[in-house]
């Protein structure tokens, strides 16, 4: 389907969605309005926000509407009031010309007595949230024993909300020769439980490959600890004047708190979260599809149903738990052609999420800097001159006041006038980013691979007197290692841990401050002992800092025999050390 005239939509049809300028049908609505307008069976259709699904499920069902029969045809399901009011905007806006013909949303969080009267009045088309839909058919109010088509969208949501329960009391008490419709952006194990239960050979459509990241957004990591979170986000907002972005957080608590903070800081921002009334929330996401707000602080829940083309930036103030959540999160930026940025704000602990997204969405993430104070004032400094260089002038308006202004301002030269009307903007960012420090942490495993690229390591081999006896195990010999170092970067090689010892290997640069540092330490009440190792044990593999190598008696013994001799000739007076 090249058009939509080609899928035999009617007149008045085609005479609204062209007044929405709808010109040619987006990959999900080529693919689906025709298979619903046959009528041929079961449909699952993958495809992310904003790729037109509403269109996609809602024209044909508009079209199959027979207007002379009162009942509910067609029930819509979805995860959010917000996302349900947004559909039933949009299918009304598609049916202008068809009179008669009424939807109407049913949704907790509003007047339940106002949704039963106009469903009493006649509803072709029920938009609704699994809750209150529920509550409508248990009162006998909505009925849908002559529904024809279920349509669910983003199922995958619904089901992670907790929505199964509702579900199944809903769709087991639709007739058996429904058509069932499933739109979601994940195709995850519950979901494929719930088209075997409830679905009869459905026909599977995707609009982009299934669980991929879409190819025009960047995907970056910023390292910190947590508590500079926040910090990282008001750098990410100065590095980017113009940004028009969503960010991401946890729990509707840590919601509030960064959307707060932002505000305070001066930051047109706002947040949209379950405590609000929907008139607040429609008030808050109203502003924020003018452009007014330039910041929306949302949970994944709230940002539901929240459609919009020209974000430049998705930013995730917490990774989600769920990889395929990024991937959707992602999603909203970089829409219709446009290019976008996916943030992702990180500590160390991340890393192991980071690496199962790449995996699952074949997303490949760069780790960058955090901007640092410099960057933000050059950047700054760029934008004001910018917006001097190109604001309009009205010079009927401004002609009067010249004269007043030529004579306050004959006393400075061309370089100081410049000066002064540059600093009258920018004083701020130089006074609040002056003394900035450096936020990012380090992410040893790569950063020592570019630390050490094209420098070649010299190894020394260290005894320890610490084993699998005494719980010792590679990582918290790392931990002791950069206790004693006060450092994190140093390269540590190979790592073996036997019963009563353990041998390891690190840059010999280090070794007089090793030794030093371990002087005195305790592992567990045992004084620690390191010694630089004259004889190299055998290790079994050449990875790094995260191999537990088994024991090798060869090379045990002989490292016994050198640690006796090393023993007789320079330990005397050393703390004493369990025999191995």
């Amino acid at each position: 389907m090249n058009s939509f005239k080609e899928a035999t939509l009617s007149d008045p049809i085609l005479r609204a969605i062209t007044e929405l300028g709808f010109e040619t049908p987006t990959p999900i609505q080529a693919q689906t309005i025709p298979h619903l307008l046959s009528e041929k069976g079961d449909l699952i259709a993958t495809a992310q926000t904003g790729t037109g699904k509403t269109a996609a499920f809602g024209l044909p069902s508009i079209q199959l509407t027979r207007l002379d029969q009162k009942e509910t045809q067609s029930l819509v399901l979805c995860p959010t009031r917000e996302l349900c009011v947004q559909i039933t905007k949009d299918l009304t806006k598609y049916a202008k010309y068809i009179k008669g013909l009424n939807t109407v949303a049913v949704y907790g969080g509003a007047s339940i007595e106002t949704q039963i009267r106009a469903i009493k009045k006649g509803a072709h088309i029920v938009v609704g949230t699994p809750g209150r839909t529920k509550d409508l058919i248990k009162r006998k109010v909505l009925k849908i024993g002559s529904v024809r088509r279920i349509i669910l969208d983003e199922a995958d949501e619904m089901l992670s909300m907790g929505f199964k329960d509702d579900l199944d009391a809903i769709l087991s008490n639709t007739p058996t020769e429904r058509k069932t419709l499933l739109f979601s952006a994940t195709m995850s194990k519950r979901i494929i439980s719930i088209t075997k239960q409830y679905m009869h050979d459905p026909v599977q459509i995707a609009a982009a490959r299934v669980n991929m990241g879409a190819d025009n957004v960047k995907h970056i990591y910023y390292m910190v600890h947590a508590k500079d979170r926040y910090a990282v986000l008001k750098r990410i907002a100065d590095m980017n004047p113009n940004i028009y972005g969503i960010t991401f957080c946890r729990t509707r608590r840590e919601t509030k708190e960064v959307a707060n903070k932002l505000m305070h800081d001066g930051y047109n921002a706002d947040a949209i979260h379950g405590d609000l009334s929907q008139a607040q929330r429609d008030e808050v996401m109203g502003r924020f599809r003018k452009g007014q707000l330039h910041m929306l602080v949302a949970t994944d829940v709230a940002a539901r149903g929240l459609d919009v083309d020209d974000l430049t930036h998705v930013i995730n103030y917490n990774l989600p738990d769920d990889s395929e959540i990024y991937v959707h999160r992602s999603g909203r930026t970089g829409r219709a052609g446009k290019s976008g940025i996916s943030i992702a704000i990180i500590h160390t602990r991340d890393m192991r999420k980071i690496k199962e997204i790449e995996r699952i969405s074949s997303i490949s993430f760069s780790k960058e800097l955090v901007p640092s104070g410099k960057d933000i004032c050059q950047k700054q400094l760029y934008a004001l001159i910018d917006k001097i260089e190109k604001v309009n002038v009205d010079e009927g308006q401004i002609e009067p006041f010249l004269p007043a202004i030529y004579e306050k301002l004959a006393w400075l030269d061309r370089e100081e006038l410049i000066k002064h009307f540059v600093s009258a903007e920018f004083n701020r960012f130089l006074a609040y980013y002056k003394n900035a420090r450096d936020i990012n942490v380090s992410d040893r495993k790569s950063d020592r691979k570019k630390k050490n690229k094209g420098r070649r390591i010299s190894y020394t081999n260290f005894f320890i007197n610490l084993g699998s006896k005494n719980s010792l195990e590679p990582v918290k010999l790392i931990g002791l290692i950069n206790q004693a170092l006060k450092s994190s970067s140093v390269e540590i090689g190979q790592i073996e841990i036997m019963k009563k010892f353990s041998f390891f290997e690190l840059d010999g640069r280090e070794t007089a401050n090793l030794i030093k540092g371990m002087k005195n330490l305790k592992f567990d009440g045992v004084p620690i002992l390191v010694e630089v190792s004259k004889e190299k044990p055998a290790f079994k593999s050449s990875s790094k800092n995260k191999s537990y190598k088994k024991k090798n008696r060869g090379s045990r013994d002989g490292w016994k025999r050198s640690r006796k001799k090393r023993r007789s000739d320079s330990n005397k007076g050393k703390p004493r050390r369990n025999k191995s």
